[in-house]
This record gives structure tokens, sequence and C-alpha cells, in this order.
């Protein structure tokens, strides 16, 4: 008997054994950027709500904020556009996107330019998975999160061509270009890249988002040319009001896309939250100053400009600086961007049909060179050895290689799909020509 109990125990023993091994095996291993979920709730819950934020500055934010902003003929075509960058760039980011910029390539030399490809169509993304930066938020919650930012980026760069591209040479253009420069420059800053190991300082996008965009705008301007009259045609707003709905929602949104990349909810959120809303109103006041003196009025649309100036100048430095630096840094942002906006683009004639880089261009140059200056430890330990000049190193590759992949991915374009619709199609306006659609005349 003590014989057979032996034996039925050491078979049990060995089942058991056997059974963990198989469940072992059949658990994936990590990939390299990869941490094992530890479920922060609260962080989760919070990044969840400023995914969805910060989707809103897109759709339809941005959208409102463009389409009131051109002439009547090109408002559907104008918003349609942010439709279809919504559209491609999320199966880029699901293809390959997200796994470029914050995958962890295995040579560490490598890693310093670039991701991995580990996770194409997010294959080891699963619900036990985190990425490394949080461990704490479900992976899939980070790379919507992550999506979202890749998704504003290129909707931004729509406002420098804005009235005659063709519509097939946007989708392609935008495929690329989130593939070939904006994953790149975001693994740069955020997912591991030399830029960020160097001591590069961007909260929430400065440079990734804003300076990237900015600049890959005035290259398509430059490029494409001048809209047909420019200068010498009116080429007024159609509807302030539709811009007004798109600058409030753009202001609700950024709230996500600042004190959300603070990746927990915590007081360093808060922090940024405060940062975003005081340089805001801080940059719409300054932007009104400056129209004052030189027009003697002040334009609601420029006032929208001026928020949104404020906005894009506090991104990269949202959880590094406290409220004073914030305000500094929005009541510089207004006379910046109105200069570029303005005056900059008056003198070297170029068509940046609604100041993409005027204002995100300018406005990320600025906040991310304030940042040097007033990052303070008080907020955030990481500002620890802030300073101008490797701001400054950061912005010079990122200016050059957004500048140098934007005009590459321009030429494949134009030689495959086209870009630019023909005279009459654009003096018919891009609603009928490429849509089908029109506004009901008044």
């Amino acid at each position: 008997m003590t014989r057979l109990r032996m034996c039925i125990g050491g078979a049990i023993s060995l089942l058991a054994t056997g059974l963990a091994g198989a469940a072992a095996a059949s658990t994936p291993a990590l990939l390299p950027h990869q941490a094992a979920l530890e479920l922060d709730g609260a962080g989760t819950a919070w990044l969840g709500t400023s995914t969805a934020l910060v989707m809103l500055m897109t759709l339809p934010g941005l959208a409102l904020f463009y389409g009131g902003m051109v002439r009547r003929k090109n408002v559907i075509a104008t918003i349609t556009q942010s439709v279809g960058v919504f559209s491609v760039v999320t199966l880029a980011w699901f293809i390959a996107g997200y796994t470029i910029a914050f995958g962890t390539n295995g040579s560490e030399a490598a890693n310093a330019w670039i991701g991995s490809l580990d996770a194409v169509f997010l294959n080891g993304v699963t619900l036990e998975t985190a990425h490394r930066l949080l461990p704490g938020i479900p992976e899939f919650i980070f790379l919507s999160f992550q999506l979202t930012f890749a998704i504003i980026t290129p909707a931004l760069v729509t406002g420098a061509f804005a009235e005659r591209l063709k519509y097939s040479g946007l989708l392609l253009f935008t495929f690329l270009w989130s593939l070939i420069v904006y994953a790149p420059i975001a693994h740069w800053v955020w997912g591991g890249g030399f830029l960020g190991t160097s001591g590069v300082l961007d909260f929430a996008g400065g440079a990734v988002v804003h300076v990237n965009s900015g600049v890959a705008g005035l290259v398509c301007a430059l490029f494409l040319g001048a809209r047909n009259g420019y200068g010498l045609s009116p080429m007024n707003p159609h509807n302030p009001v539709l811009t007004m709905i798109g600058a409030s929602l753009l202001l609700v949104g950024w709230i996500g896309f600042n004190a959300g990349s603070a990746g927990a909810a915590n007081a360093l959120a808060g922090a940024a939250l405060i940062n975003t809303v005081l340089a805001a109103a801080a940059g719409a006041l300054s932007w009104k100053l400056v129209e004052v003196i030189e027009k003697k009025k002040v334009s609601l649309i420029g006032m929208l400009s001026g928020v949104v100036a404020g906005l894009v100048a506090i991104t990269p430095a949202a959880g590094f600086v406290d409220p004073k630096g914030a305000v500094i840094i929005g009541l510089i942002a207004g006379p910046v961007c109105y200069a570029a906006s303005v005056w900059i683009k008056k003198l070297l004639k170029y068509d940046d049909s609604l100041d993409a880089f005027g204002i995100h261009g300018a406005g990320g140059l600025a906040g991310a060179l304030l940042t040097g200056v007033f990052a303070t430890t008080t907020i955030n330990s990481l500002s620890e050895g802030a300073n101008v000049w490797t701001q400054l190193v950061g912005l010079l590759w990122t200016i050059g290689y957004s500048a140098i992949g934007t005009f590459v991915i321009l030429l494949i374009c134009k030689f495959t799909t086209g870009l630019r619709v023909t005279a009459e199609q654009e003096e018919e306006g891009l609603d009928t020509h490429l849509h089908g659609e029109a506004l009901e005349s008044v």
C-alpha cells in the first residue's frame, strides 16, 4: 500500500510538473519592448480618457478648425482630408508604425535610430502585456494613445497645402510619411532613441508633432507652389464660427494631449493640465496685442490662432515647467507665431494656406527652446540638466530629417498618384471635383 501511494504521488507530481511546463510553453515570451502588465487601474482609466480626448482633436476638432478657414468651395474637401488621414494612419500604425516607433531593436546601436519589426500587425501584443515605459497600462491602451498623436501630426500638415492637393496624393503621402518620417522621429525622442537618451525634453510632442508637421508643411507648400490667385484674389475664411468650434474642441482635447502624457493619474498630470490652459490664454492675449498694434482690430480667427499658438508652445514643456513658466511661454508664443504666419510668410511669399508652419512649426520651435530655459526639477526630476543647446540639437535633427524625408515622399507621390489638381479643377473647387458634394448656395 505504501509503495502504491508513492507511485500515485510520483505520478501526480510528474503530471503537475508537465502541466506547469506546458502552461509556461504556451505563454509567449515578451518582446524586447514589453513588460508583464501590472495593472494601474486609475492610470489606465485616465490614459483611456486621454486617448478619447486626443482623438477628438482631429475628428472633429482640427477638421472644423481648418474647414472654417478655407473658401466655401473647398470646405468638404478640407474636412475629408482629416477623415482620410485618420483612416490611413490608423492602419499604418497597426501594420508597422507602432513597432517602428516604440519597438526595441536587438542591436543597441540600431535602436538609437529605429525600433523593431517585432510587433508588425500588433503581433505579440496581448491582454497581459504592457510597454516597458508604462508597465501599469495595458499595451492596447498605450498604443492607442500614441496612435492619436500619429494621426494628428500629418493631419496638421494638410493645412499647408489646403485647396490644391489631389486626394489620392494625400492618401499615399500620409501613409508613407507616417512610416518613414513620423515613426522614426517618435522613436528617437520617446521610444528609446538617441535624442531622448541624450537629454532632449519633449513632454508631449513639440518636436515629434509640431516642429515635424510644421517643417513638413513648409516643404509641401514650397514644393506645390501657391494657390492660383494667391496674393491677388481674396481668400477669406468662409466660416469663422466653424473655426471657433474646432478651436474649442482642440483646447479640450489638448488636455488629454498634454496631461495624458504624464502616463498616470498623478500630480504631474495636474501640472501639465493647468500649464496647458494658462499658455493657451496667454497666447491668445499676446497675439491680440500684436494684432491691435498692427491692424487696430481684433479678429476672431486671430484670437483663435493665438490660443493654438499657446497650446503648441507649451506642448514640449507642459510637464517640465511651473505655471509661471507656462504663462511666459504662452506670452512669447503669440507674437512669434504671428510674425511667422503674417510677416515672414508675406516676406518670403510662400503659400502656407492655413499656417501649418507659421503656428505649429514656429510655435513648436519656440516652445522646445523655452523648455530648456524654464524646465524645473520642482515639477519634474527629468528637468535636471535641461538646457537650450540640447534642445536645439534635437530640433535640428528633427528639422533636417523631416524636410528631407518629406521632399523624397513628395517626389514619389508626384510620379505615381500625382499631387496637384489642375487649374480648372482648383477654380471649380475641390468639393465638387474630388467628392461630388458641395454646400448649398445661400
